[in-house]
């Protein structure tokens, strides 16, 4: 089971206005470094959780169906499904009708029912799902608390800034970052 993104978000959820108002700064000097960082702390989140913060459009590829028939989604919230697509032997591919299909978006993961399951041809990657994932279009549809823990981790990577490169960091999370996004957490066994 591999997701890629198809397209990326539009912004990011904090605002550079947002970040510079917690960071105390008044000028535009740094505004490149500080959306850098914004960018970089919304990344690192996002992996840690398996979140989408800002919606955009997800690829879930699978070898086969899954025995369960359920279809576990680890990018959330789903918000919906766009197209089921899968190949033949010989590579070409089907859209599957997926009308009459449940989906749950909001749990964790997501899970999806369809109403068919054509047997895919390929062996490796033979079903797409595409799909699109985020809490909504601005960062104000995203938790406070999720935020909250960008502003913290922003304000720690501002203060390495000289001595971690961009490109290195996060170089570590602040104190109290782990408990805010406790809730948001995969868990697993």
């Amino acid at each position: 089971m591999t997701i890629t993104e198809l397209a990326p978000s539009a912004g990011e959820p904090l605002t550079l206005a947002e970040a510079k108002a917690h960071l105390r700064i008044d000028g535009s000097a740094e505004d490149d470094l500080i959306s850098s960082l914004m960018r970089t702390v919304r990344e690192h989140l996002e992996r840690e959780t398996g979140l989408a913060l800002l919606t955009r459009t997800f690829r879930l590829f699978l070898d086969d169906w899954p025995r369960s028939r359920v279809i576990q989604i680890f990018r959330g919230p789903v918000q919906t499904i766009e197209a089921v697509t899968v190949y033949d032997a010989d590579g070409i591919p089907g859209e599957i009708d997926v009308s009459g299909f449940v989906l749950d978006g909001q749990a964790r993961p997501a899970r999806l029912v369809l109403p068919e399951h054509p047997k895919p041809g390929r062996a490796i990657n033979g079903i797409e799902i595409d799909f699109s994932a985020g809490f909504g279009a601005t960062g104000a549809d995203v938790p406070d608390t999720l935020k909250r823990a960008m502003l913290l981790h922003l304000a720690l990577l501002y203060e390495f800034r000289g001595a971690v490169a961009p490109e290195d960091q996060p170089a570590a999370v602040p104190a109290g970052y782990d408990r805010l996004i406790a809730p948001f957490r995969r868990r697993g066994l």
